[in-house]
């Protein structure tokens, strides 16, 4: 076993830095018989770690494995089986149990005993055993079985040390030396043995020789110890000596740091002392313009505003722990909260002094604009107040209940202000835009429109079309009952007089909302950015701002941000702009319905403007809400159109011509041309022109089907055909394929009634060569139509007869009398339907020549007139008339 023990020593746990303390022979419990070693090792580097290591035989060799290892820090239970019997088997209980059977019992017992050993060691008592007996687990073995297989390893270990490399190279020429050492160690060991007692010899020798020596060393000591005395006894009169000096010297160490401790304190005094007097002692001026500083000239405000300043600063210094409890701070802070309280009461007395003047100050301003449709500049004022601005920002700061006061006393009285400036500017405003509809309408309506309403079922395509020609004038009154209006009730000039009232108006209250806003953004201060709620704390400079409380009715305005507060307030002060401006509209409206377009562009660019200064501001957002109406007042203008286009009602005594609401539509067209040209809603107006082109259309082929003095065809051609120019003429590109579509219709209906109407003029012959035509699609052979006792030679030669060239004229005479009839003036489309019946006409009698030649072949027979005599007609009838 000692043999194998130190063979795995060598070949294994050496390599590893491992030292093999006990070994164990042993088989699993239960089965087949394969012998394997558990090993207990410790490592030789600190800190130690304890293993159980088993190693197995290779099978390929007699050399030794490493199969497993298990940290003995693992192993929670040793089970020996049974402590009073003798019994090879044990269990370990790792992770799971080990059942071992050992070879011996002996061999098992000195296996547990030294696992026992490292566990008192290196585990500190960790590892239960049970079954194992009292006496093999002494911490304290005498040497024995036990001690020598695992203790007495363990120490062996312990004092065994490796040879150096100096000590192999003395060994190994002491062998060179000797040439038998190898060959006969018994004499090697005697010649060493008789060397070392000759040294011994010459050692003790050496030491007899040196007793004379020693005697002297020892008389010298003796004599050094004497002097030792001595000495010892003048220290110790000399310790009594200054044992005195000793404790003077202490009392005097002792003053000297009782008076270090009094200089340091004396100097953390001062730097109190100091820092109080920089921050907070308030000058003597600073205190004299709070208290009677003058808040009406420059010179006063600008001293008071820095004495606040100063006050602000020394009240909300960071006082040091324990600075509140003195007397002199206190009266200070005391002192800083009168000069608060009685510069605040100052300051909001004095504004509410200049707010209640300004209020009277302005009405006497107010008659020199009512001749100008202008507005009150406030330039003056906002640039006097500004200089307080700097002292409301202190008073924000300090008291905030008195600064909400005052804004809602500015407030209040620039409500009531603003209010009557801007009635007495839209009253203005209405009064021009009445006096232009009076110098047109005779005094139809009055100042606010209420009698503005204009009579009958008018609409205001209906009244363009009254300017558009005097020939129309009485056709429209009679056909859509357009009541006592005149052609220059609605002229341009009274529109674009109109318009440049509406932008004087815009133009006006633009600058006037702006202004205030920012002014009241830089009185107030009321920046850009979320305001700090109530209770929050901002360090700058060591200065903590004081505490804002904020009462009554802008309470809520903490929570948001200062500019919904500025909005707030912007809605109070001008609170009566919105309803003044829809006022202003809707009596734009009743005097004439397309002031709407005007309305509509006008304000779109001013909304535009405004969103790009400030897209949330107060005019902003104004202006957005009355475009909201104005384009609600657009679309009831075009579906008021719209609904009296489907209501007009026609003569049936007098012939249709261009209709009221499409020639409405032409003026229309380009008065939005006109008015939209590079506007911003353009858009719009291209929805509202498809709304009205396709109520247009639907309406003319309703008007067309319902005329009786007109034929249908005539109604759809001269109104598509105007439709058709119309749009060719302006080029609006929304209207592209409504243009095409007029173009088709009118070229349809053309066609259709040229060929209606020429059936009458050679109607019997017409008649004949149908029932021709109809005999051949019959089957009969175009050669054997002669032979038809209806249609032979002699009944062509008949029909033909009955249609001479004098004939014919006087047919074609009577046909352009009635065609005449049929159409308009205003259109001019006399000659172009003129020119389409001789093509027409011609066309029926190259067919006729036709039919006849293949019909009725060297028969001779031919019509009484030629082509050449057709031409010379139309001509002749077309100059005659």
């Amino acid at each position: 076993m000692t043999a194998i023990k130190h063979a795995l020593q060598r070949d294994i746990f050496t390599p590893n830095d491992e030292r093999l303390l006990s070994i164990v022979n042993v088989c699993k419990a239960g089965k087949k018989k394969k012998n394997c070693f558990l090993c207990a090792t410790v490592t030789t580097e600190r800190p130690v770690q304890v293993r159980v290591v088993k190693v197995k035989k290779s099978d390929k060799g007699d050399f030794y494995k490493r199969q497993m290892a298990w940290e003995l820090r693992d192993l929670a239970e040793v089970d020996a089986k049974d402590a009073s019997k003798e019994n090879p088997e044990f269990d370990l209980h790792f992770e799971k149990v080990y059942r071992w059977v050992a070879s011996s019992t002996a061999e098992k017992n000195s296996f547990i005993s030294c696992i026992w050993k490292l566990n008192q060691r290196y585990l500190r008592k960790k590892v239960e055993f049970v079954n194992v007996s009292s006496q093999l687990l002494e911490e304290s073995v005498p040497s024995g079985e036990s001690q020598s297989v695992a203790g007495g390893d363990e120490d062996a270990l312990d004092d065994y040390q490796e040879l150096n490399a100096r000590e192999e190279q003395d060994i190994e020429g002491m062998m060179e030396v000797c040439e038998y050492a190898i060959s006969n160690a018994e004499a090697f060991a005697e010649k060493l043995s008789k060397e070392l007692q000759v040294l011994d010899g010459a050692n003790i020798h050496s030491i007899m020789a040196s007793e004379k020596q020693v005697n002297i060393l020892m008389q010298l000591l003796d004599e050094a110890l004497s002097e030792v005395d001595t000495i010892e006894g003048k220290m110790s009169s000399y310790e009594e000596m200054l044992q005195s000096v000793k404790e003077q010297m202490d009392q005097i160490s002792q003053s000297n740091r009782l008076i270090q401790i009094s200089n340091t304190n004396n100097g953390k005094l001062l730097d109190e002392i100091q820092f109080l007097v920089n921050y907070m002692d308030l000058s003597k001026g600073h205190i004299r313009a709070l208290q009677e500083g003058d808040l009406s000239s420059s010179k006063g405000i600008e001293a008071c505003i820095n004495a606040s300043e100063a006050l602000l600063q020394c009240m909300n210094v960071a006082l040091r722990p324990g600075h509140e409890k003195l007397m002199s701070v206190k009266q200070q802070q005391h002192l800083f909260t009168e000069l608060r309280d009685t510069f605040s009461r100052r300051l909001t007395n004095h504004l509410n002094n200049v707010f209640v003047h300004q209020g009277h100050d302005q009405s006497s301003v107010l008659s020199q604009h009512m001749a100008e449709l202008t507005l009150p500049k406030h330039s003056p004022l906002h640039r006097d107040l500004l200089h307080y601005a700097k002292l409301m920002e202190w008073l924000k700061n300090t008291q905030r209940e008195k600064y909400e006061g005052l804004s809602r006393t500015y407030v209040d009285y620039m409500t009531r202000l603003y209010e009557r400036e801007i009635k007495d500017f839209f009253e203005v405003a209405k009064i021009k835009m009445a006096g232009t509809a009076k110098e047109g309408k005779g005094n139809k309506f009055g100042l606010h429109g209420s009698s503005g309403k204009l009579t009958g079922s008018t609409s205001s395509l209906n009244k363009l079309a009254v300017q558009s020609s005097s020939s129309r004038r009485s056709q429209s009154s009679s056909l859509l009952d357009m009541g006592n209006m005149s052609a220059s009730d609605l002229d341009v000039a009274d529109r674009t007089k109109f318009d440049k009232i509406f932008e004087q108006v815009l133009s006006e209250l633009e600058p006037l909302c702006l202004a205030e806003q920012d002014f009241i953004s830089k009185f107030f201060k009321l920046q850009q950015h979320p305001t700090l709620a109530q209770g929050e704390v901002e360090e700058s400079d060591g200065v903590v701002p004081s505490r804002q409380p904020p009462p009554g009715e802008y309470r809520h305005f903490i929570s948001s941000t200062e500019k919904d507060m500025v909005r707030l307030m912007m809605n109070k002060v001008f609170q009566s702009i919105e309803t003044e401006l829809n006022s202003l509209i809707t009596l734009g409206d009743k005097i004439d319905t397309f002031h709407s377009l005007y309305m509509l562009v006008k304000m779109s660019h001013h909304v535009w403007t405004a969103e790009n200064v400030d897209p949330a501001s107060y005019l902003s957002t104004t202006l957005g809400n009355v475009l909201v109406t104005v384009k609600r007042n657009f679309d009831k203008c075009i579906s008021g159109q719209i609904r009296q286009m489907e209501e007009v009602k026609i003569s049936k005594k007098s012939k249709v011509g261009i209709l009221p609401f499409v020639a409405g539509f032409e003026e229309f067209a380009e008065l939005a041309e006109t008015i939209f040209r590079n506007a911003e809603r353009r858009g719009d107006l291209d929805k509202a022109y498809v709304k009205l082109i396709r109520a247009v259309f639907m309406n003319v082929e309703k008007v067309a089907n319902e005329s009786q003095k007109t034929p249908r065809d005539v109604v759809m051609m001269e109104n598509f055909h105007h439709i058709f120019s119309t749009l060719s003429h302006l080029k609006i590109s929304c209207l592209e394929t409504e243009r095409r579509e007029a173009k088709h219709k009118y070229t349809d209906h053309l066609q259709s009634y040229v060929i209606n109407s020429l059936g009458q003029p050679l109607e019997k012959l017409n008649h004949f060569f149908e029932g021709v035509e109809a005999r051949v699609a019959q089957g009969v052979r175009e050669d054997e139509v002669s032979y038809q006792l209806a249609f032979n030679k002699q009944e062509l030669r008949k029909v033909i007869k009955e249609y001479p060239g004098k004939e014919v004229k006087k047919g074609l005479d009577n046909l352009y009398k009635k065609v005449d009839k049929h159409l308009c003036e205003e259109e001019s489309l006399l000659q172009v339907v003129w020119h389409s019946m001789q093509d027409e006409f011609i066309r029926q009698y190259k067919h006729f020549e036709g039919l006849i030649g293949r019909c009725y072949p060297g028969s001779g027979i031919t019509m009484e007139f030629t082509i050449g005599d057709m031409l010379e007609y139309f001509s002749s009838i077309a100059q005659s008339h």
